[in-house]
């Protein structure tokens, strides 16, 4: 519980000063100007007289308890005040000093020093380097924020104090209630996964917004994310999304695997709600925090110009809801209502001339049908526009249906006070058509993650232990990357069906091995030190004959030689080709989440079209399912014009058996399954080509 920082009964603002261009001062006056209940106790070595408040010099001179401590003062006289709040008993410090570990290894240590203070007296930290907390439900602003933003129902979350401040400010312009703002800075001790924890608890928190600049802790976040996102919606906005990371990894996963996917991953396995951009964030939670949840993708809009509503039916189809069809009793009503030259159908065009009473009559009809789900109120200012009275009227109706209403009421200075009656009464308004459709796409993602199956993670039959021999072999002979042959024999004691494969290490063998095949073979080039064998001239497709098999053996050997001097050549592997489709499963590290698992199109086309989809490794069967049919092009598999219906219930266990390889040994550190064979349906996939690395 972290009630210490929402419900004080009692703060002390240690380095509060009399000065008022400081933020010892800023800080003591929003807390007493926000109108905190509780005591207030101002902390200052010279002692005296603070904003009418006794000045104490330090913190055990307080007789009373003290819950909460502000700290405001140079980083380098932090960690003994601290001290001093733990032996006072406090039981929670909000450092908003900076100097820490933002600061190089100076600052680093200090930080260190004051995470063992705090684990010491059992105190919870928010901070340092941060902006403070805000709770306008207990009327609390412990921070430097310019003021108090309105009593609302979303929670936001801040790694930037500055973006913090940005958004508050934004917040209180457009009258968007919050119900807890916390900045958490460096986050020593409290992080975003304490805080969505605590949010999701809160009676008075509808959404929990984010502003993340990483996880330090994947799997828990996953966890406790998957938890609340039960209870009410998350909805994080993350920084940094093209920065591209593993540029040193050797794998097809590893180079396409940018630094961003795993966070995707982990949002979809634990239903989080990712935005674009602070608007979208903001556009999200509007909807969330102030309407019901959308029950359908049934969208009716309601306009008095035809313009914006062809926008928003564009935006409709664009992002995968539907377009209501009325009922034959609705548009017969409508008919009866509107001018003749009004459009009856979805969406309803009342005309420009529409006075605030037949809108809304024309509005209730709408929600009134069982086809809709949800309304969009358009309204652009025209000449005889009641648009306070029409905004009136979207209020008044929308409270006889638990139906998603928005609004999309259009314009800059006529239109304001109609949007301020829309906003004041929980109908959330978008200038733009656009916004309003997307903002209803969010709704509709969350109640399908709601109402799916999540899935199990089965359990299969392995040979754990042999796998566990084979890997302290590897890691006893120093190989920390192993190739086709060894990789096959690995992933066949999980119970993935493998090519059949023979390694000739000279021209008489390869002849031999061809005729055991005795078919039309593939043959590639086996050496520890080239890892992309095509870019070396080491795959030869389609060899019929002995001959050619024979030729193809010379020319492989003598293009990895050309490729790379030094290279050491164990042989040529020669398989049988097999008739199917070629996808890629392969596995890389992430820093925050562990191993992240890949599925998409195989082969060369893998980096070329990176149509592919991932997951943070536990996955469970709906992720499998998820994962094969997120890829564009997963049509392939299910059937396409001559192109037979592809086993995708082997993929599926395929999958799910690499997930839990990696499991298992968390030393596995990359993996690529390239190509998988995808066979016809019911006939199962047959990993072809396999390479492990693994960190020792």
């Amino acid at each position: 519980m972290l009630t210490q920082f929402f419900n004080p009964e009692s703060v002390a603002v240690i380095g509060a000063s009399t000065n008022p261009e400081k933020l010892g001062f800023k800080v003591l006056k929003n807390i007493i100007d926000g109108g905190f209940e509780g005591k207030i106790f101002p902390v200052n070595p010279k002692g005296g007289e603070i904003l009418n408040l006794k000045c104490y010099k330090n913190i055990s001179e307080i007789s009373e308890k003290v819950d909460l401590a502000v700290i405001i003062i140079p980083s380098k006289f932090v960690c003994e005040v601290a001290k001093e709040c733990g032996e006072k008993g406090v039981k929670g410090l909000i450092v908003i000093s900076a100097g820490f570990k933002e600061t190089g290894e100076e600052g680093k240590k200090r930080e260190e020093e004051l995470k063992e203070i705090v684990k010491k007296y059992k105190m919870r930290l928010i901070g340092p380097n941060c902006l403070g907390v805000i709770d306008p439900v207990n009327k609390l602003n412990a921070s430097f924020a310019f003021e108090m933003p309105p009593k609302g129902k979303i929670s936001f979350i801040t790694q930037s104090g500055a973006l913090g401040t940005a958004i508050l400010d934004w917040a209180c312009r457009e009258n968007i209630g919050l119900s807890k703002f916390v900045s958490y800075g460096n986050k020593a001790d409290v992080s975003e996964i304490d805080l969505i924890e605590e949010f999701g608890k809160d009676p008075n928190t509808n959404a929990i917004l984010l502003y993340l600049e990483g996880i330090d802790n994947g799997r828990e976040f996953i966890n406790v994310a998957k938890k609340i996102s039960q209870k009410k919606p998350i909805i994080i906005v993350k920084s940094g999304r093209t920065e591209q990371g593993g540029k040193a990894v050797s794998s097809h996963t590893g180079s396409i695997a940018g630094s961003d996917s795993a966070y995707d991953a982990a949002f979809i396995q634990s239903g989080v709600i990712r935005a674009n951009s602070v608007e979208e964030l903001f556009d999200y939670a509007l909807i969330f925090s102030y309407q019901p949840l959308l029950k359908g993708d049934r969208i009716a809009i309601v306009t008095n110009a035809g313009g914006p509503a062809v926008m928003a039916v564009d935006a409709i189809e664009r992002e995968g809801l539907k377009l209501a069809t009325f009922k034959e009793k609705t548009e017969k009503f409508l008919k009866e209502l509107l001018p003749p030259a009004a459009n009856i159908h979805n969406p309803v065009d009342a005309l420009g001339d529409v006075l605030a009473d037949t809108y809304g009559k024309t509005l209730d009809t709408v929600l009134s049908d069982e086809n809709v789900d949800g309304v969009i109120a358009i309204l652009t200012p025209q000449v005889v526009t009641q648009i306070p009275e029409t905004a009136e009227k979207v209020v008044e109706i929308s409270k006889k249906y638990n139906k998603t209403v928005v609004g999309c009421f259009m314009g800059g200075k006529r239109i304001a006070k109609g949007i301020d009656i829309l906003q004041n009464n929980s109908i959330p308004n978008y200038l733009f058509p656009e916004r309003a459709v997307f903002s209803l796409k969010g709704m509709s993602l969350y109640r399908k993650y709601l109402e799916k199956d999540k899935g199990k993670i089965p359990e299969f039959e392995v040979e754990k232990e042999k796998v566990g021999e084979l890997i302290k072999k590897f890691k006893e002979e120093g190989k920390r990357n192993i190739g086709d042959i060894e990789g096959r024999e690995m992933i066949s004691l999980y119970g993935i069906k493998v090519i059949n494969s023979f390694l000739a290490r000279n021209k008489e063998e390869c002849v031999e091995y061809f005729k055991r095949i005795g078919k039309n073979v593939v043959m590639k080039l086996v050496s520890p030190d080239i890892l992309h064998k095509t870019e070396a001239g080491g795959v030869k497709m389609n060899i019929t004959t002995p001959e050619e098999a024979e030729k193809a053996f010379e020319e492989i050997v003598k293009s990895a030689k050309e490729y790379k001097k030094d290279a050491e050549i164990i042989g040529v592997q020669i398989q049988p080709i097999l008739k199917g489709v070629e996808v890629i499963v392969g596995v890389t590290q992430d820093p925050q989440f562990g191993h992240l698992l890949m599925f998409g199109l195989g082969g060369i086309y893998v980096e070329l079209l990176k149509d592919v989809s991932f997951r943070v490794i536990p996955i469970t069967t709906t992720d499998a399912e998820e994962m094969i049919e997120e890829i564009k092009t997963s049509q392939i598999l299910s059937g396409f014009r001559n192109i037979p219906e592809r086993d995708k219930e082997g993929i599926k266990d395929v999958l799910l058996r690499i997930s839990k390889l990696c499991t298992d040994f968390p030393e596995i550190k990359e993996m690529d399954i390239n190509p998988l064979i995808v066979m016809e349906k019911g006939k199962g996939a047959i990993a072809v080509d396999v390479r492990i690395s693994f960190k020792f």
